[in-house]
């Protein structure tokens, strides 16, 4: 059953744009639907209705990496060499150190990674079915074909359906990438057309606008057009994340460098220094754990999971961790325009007459005093008459949004809006056409027949010979025309969508016409409506910062050049005279010419651009270097958001295979969302590099002791246990770095230009504080520490220290001096890494209230280890007299002020550069 379920396709022979009787025939169907027993078989034979991704499950490929990284194979190989030494209790906690650093990635990225699923599926849950002969609610993905489902307005549609009977409105968009509606109906039989533009069919993805019908399936889940998309765009290769590449490079550095010293030295130890066999191999898994960050791993992905929570509460859910990196390295943003710059939200501005412009916003010239203009009222009914959305008094308008602003703009016109009115009176409708741009209606008008028709100027103007004047209707002549063309192109130069609206009064003795052609033709012009997808109003604020950012915006939008052209400029995407390149100048375009323009060209603007086109777009900005971030909605958008370095799909109006190919998803669908998100990316890869920072300047005070231990050639007892290392690296370091990781933003964060994209996230001058800087004033001081609290007690070089030994309750209690010394060092590391060049008193001492809780969590840690008996017999630590803890107090000042000093003087050095 399983390899059928995997494999299904349409049998042979099965065309869904065959006669309806054919189709239920090879279906084994009928127009009563299935029964209940023959449904659940083929729901066994068929498989689920809902999309699947290829490759099944993959969380167990992602565990393993987990346990195979360059840092956990490290460990592994330490955990070898201390098993080989019979250090077995060390050596399970080493493999302990590596389930628990995997175990706990791995939760975060699994957490991350389904946390998209949150979201509403696309599909819808339920649908109605015949199953019995009797219309029945069930989940949708239970349909199977051959079902044979009801359709009403507002439904989602949930598999590729052939239509029985009954005629539907349909937004095609998911598919199309057309806002506008389109006429489905079993009434129209197309044969040998495309499958998508066949009138008898619906497809899965798409929602009812209005009416109702009856259709049978015909393809469910992967196989619906939906599905064939959604495995078509898996096919195009997703490259790691530049986070992800710079770790990784530095994991497998860290790899090569600690296992190169490790086993040169065993030898070196062993004939040259005079080390045993055994202490030699002890001190190379030393050097292993004492080089691996064991804390970075965790903690990165652990910030990275607090970004996607915190970005998730924005508006913006991150699906991949490293994406929130990604983000702050955008140096370019693709975005759509209709409901991710604007509103979505369709306004009427102005009516234009032969008579003169009316401005809908001017309460002064809607003052109900003057006599009304004929032709405004003439439009106000045409409006309000042609139109199917609902704007009644006490209820939410319904229906489309373009519908909805052409009625209130009736309202504005006085025209009555009561939509049972409007019903009675209306004999005929022909649908609203995307191929002819046109909805006209047969109503009644002082007892005569009335055709009243509205839709795009440029279609609309050629069917009408005359116009609507003050003096009553006059023939519409070419200059006519051109006047009309110019009021047009000025609302779509100021951003605006312009209806135009004509009617026809028919002769009392002629029968309405029923075909298309014969009612939408001799028609008198009487005006226009200008509507305003009005910007979000934070868009613009947003545009400023990416622009201050030095972050490139481009729009690319199906809309008109000029309304597009306006519409960046308002927002400031672009200056006053950007460069609008059209769908068919695009593909005219080659690559090379592609790669020129978008690099060359700083304000441009793509319209009447297909999804294909963005694809394009996509390859050529990253064929050029630059790390992309695009914008999506549509299923024939996935391939460019898997192609862009951040796809980014809209979470309200986007489409399930959207969400499914993009790394991040907008639940609001606001531009400005973008915005935050690439702020809290720099903010987030700036407390990466605090971080790593941080953990790396404990190297030095982590080998320091081994290497004392090996240069003594055994005289001087090892400071610090390989116990004391893993509990320093796991328990006390991982508390502060993950509260480095909030730190807020430093002042100019969106100041900054883009990182370029070779830029590692670990750069010479970040390792030379770490490890000659912070690290060596931190090994000296706990060194300090270890050697005053053994030569106290009586010690001198080369005297036993080991179990049994007079010396070795103080041996236990310097290695404890070297254990609380590293900590105190640790806390003055953390305080000074919170700049990398301003003072600690420009972002406030106490301001970052995790670090404190961190520190304070962190002391009681310390406390525990070195002051309860389990942990002491378990590390080896010994309680400290109070004379010993005031010597350590001025260890993390001492830190501190050390790195204070040195930016103080980076800072002064700066300023008296020449600039």
């Amino acid at each position: 059953m399983k390899s059928r379920h995997e494999t299904w396709v349409r049998p042979p022979g099965l065309d869904p744009e065959e006669a309806a009787e054919l189709l239920l025939r090879d279906l084994h169907s009928s127009r009563v639907g299935l029964t209940s027993v023959e449904a659940q078989r083929r729901l066994l034979q068929f498989g689920r209705n809902e999309l699947r991704r290829r490759g099944g499950r993959r969380w167990p490929g992602e565990l393993a990496r987990q346990f195979t990284h360059p840092l956990a194979l490290l460990l592994w190989l330490a955990a070898v060499l201390l098993t080989v030494v019979g250090s077995f209790v060390v050596a399970v906690a080493v493999v302990l150190i590596i389930f628990l650093n995997a175990a706990f990635a791995f939760v975060q990225e699994v957490h991350a990674e389904h946390a998209v699923e949150a979201l509403a599926a696309y599909i819808p849950q339920r649908a109605k079915a015949l199953r019995d002969g009797v219309p029945r609610e069930i989940d949708a993905i239970e349909l199977v074909p051959g079902d044979v489902v009801v359709i009403g307005a507002g439904d989602r549609i949930a598999a590729d359906i052939r239509l029985l009977q009954g005629a539907v409105e349909v937004d095609m968009s998911a598919l199309t990438g057309e806002s506008v509606t389109t006429l489905r109906s079993a009434a129209i039989l197309d044969v040998d057309v495309p499958v998508l533009t066949a009138h008898d069919l619906v497809f899965s993805g798409t929602s009812c606008t209005g009416g109702e019908a009856h259709g049978v399936v015909f393809a469910t889940g992967m196989n619906t057009e939906l599905g064939r998309i959604a495995a078509l765009s898996e096919r195009v290769e997703q490259e790691p994340s530049p986070l992800e590449r710079q770790v990784r490079r530095v994991a497998w550095l860290i790899a090569v460098v600690s296992v190169s010293l490790a086993l040169a030295f065993i030898p070196l130890a062993t004939f040259g220094i005079g080390l045993s066999l055994v202490d030699s191999v002890v001190f190379a898994a030393g050097l292993l754990a004492g080089m691996v960050p064991e804390g970075l791993l965790p903690v990165i992905t652990l910030a990275l999971a607090v970004a996607v929570r915190a970005l998730a509460a924005r508006g913006a859910l991150v699906k991949r961790l490293s994406a929130v990196e990604t983000l702050g390295s955008t140096d370019v943003i693709c975005t759509d325009k209709t409901g991710t710059i604007t509103e979505n939200h369709m306004r009427p501005t102005h009516v234009w007459t032969a008579s003169g412009l009316l401005d809908l916003d001017d309460p002064a010239a809607l003052q109900r005093g003057t006599p009304p203009d004929p032709a405004q009222v003439t439009v106000g009914r045409i409006a309000a008459t042609c139109n199917n959305a609902r704007l009644e008094p006490d209820e939410e308008p319904s229906g489309d949004p373009t519908e909805i602003a052409v009625l209130l703009a009736a309202r504005e016109l006085g025209a009555g809006l009561a939509a049972a009115e409007r019903e009675s009176d209306r004999c005929w409708q022909f649908h609203f056409d995307p191929e002819l741009k046109l909805m006209s209606t047969v109503d009644r008008h002082h007892g005569r027949l009335a055709i009243r028709t509205k839709g795009a100027p440029e279609a609309l103007l050629p069917l009408c010979t005359t116009f609507l004047a003050a003096q009553g209707k006059q023939p519409l002549t070419d200059s006519d025309r051109q006047r009309i063309t110019a009021q047009v192109d000025a609302f779509a130069a100021d951003g605006l969508r312009v209806l135009a609206l004509a009617e026809r009064e028919l002769p009392p003795d002629r029968r309405p016409p029923h075909r298309r052609s014969d009612a939408e033709s001799d028609l008198c012009f009487a005006g226009l409506i200008a509507m305003l997808d009005p910007p979000r109003p934070e868009v613009a604020d947003a545009v400023r910062d990416c622009r201050s950012a030095g972050i490139r915006i481009i729009m690319i939008t199906g809309d008109h050049p000029l309304t597009a052209a306006a519409i960046a400029r308002r927002v400031g995407i672009t200056g006053s005279d950007p460069t609008v390149i059209s769908g068919r100048q695009l593909e005219e375009l080659g690559e090379t010419e592609l790669r020129t323009l978008v690099n060359r060209t700083p304000d441009i603007v793509f319209a009447r651009a297909s999804p294909e086109a963005k694809l394009r777009i996509a390859d050529a900005l990253n064929e050029e270097g630059h790390v992309v971030a695009m914008t999506g909605d549509g299923v024939n958008d996935a391939p460019a958001l898997r192609r862009a370095d951040i796809g980014i799909a809209m979470g309200r109006s986007g489409t399930d295979v959207a969400r499914e190919a993009s790394t991040m998803v907008l639940t609001d669908d606001n531009f400005a969302s973008i915005a935050t998100a690439v702020r809290d990316g720099r903010r987030i890869y700036d407390n990466v590099r605090k971080f790593i920072i941080y953990i790396f300047a404990h190297a030095t005070p982590e080998v320091m002791p081994f290497l004392f231990f090996a240069l003594g050639g055994g005289r001087i007892p090892l400071p610090l246990t390989i116990l004391q290392l893993l509990a320093f690296d796991v328990g006390s370091e991982t508390l502060p770095a993950l509260a480095l990781s909030r730190e807020p933003a430093e002042p100019g964060l969106m100041a900054r230009p883009p990182r370029p994209r070779s830029e590692g996230v670990i750069r010479g001058p970040m390792l030379l504080r770490a490890w000659l800087f912070l690290g060596a004033i931190v090994a000296a001081l706990q060194m300090t520490g270890f050697f005053f609290v053994l030569t106290r007690a009586g010690w001198t070089l080369g005297d036993p220290t080991g179990p049994g030994q007079p010396l070795h309750h103080a041996y236990q209690q310097a290695t404890t001096m070297t254990f609380l010394g590293m900590i105190a060092g640790q806390i003055g590391t953390a305080f000074a890494v919170r700049t990398s060049r301003a003072s600690l008193r420009s972002v406030g001492v106490l301001s970052n209230r995790y670090l404190l809780a961190a520190i304070a969590g962190e002391l009681l840690l310390a406390a525990v280890f070195a002051y309860t008996p389990p942990f002491q017999k378990l590390l080896g630590t010994a309680a400290l007299p109070a004379s010993d803890l005031l010597f350590l107090l001025p260890y993390p000042f001492i830190v501190w002020g050390a790195d204070e000093l040195r930016r103080y003087l980076i800072r002064r050095h700066n300023s008296r550069s020449p600039q």
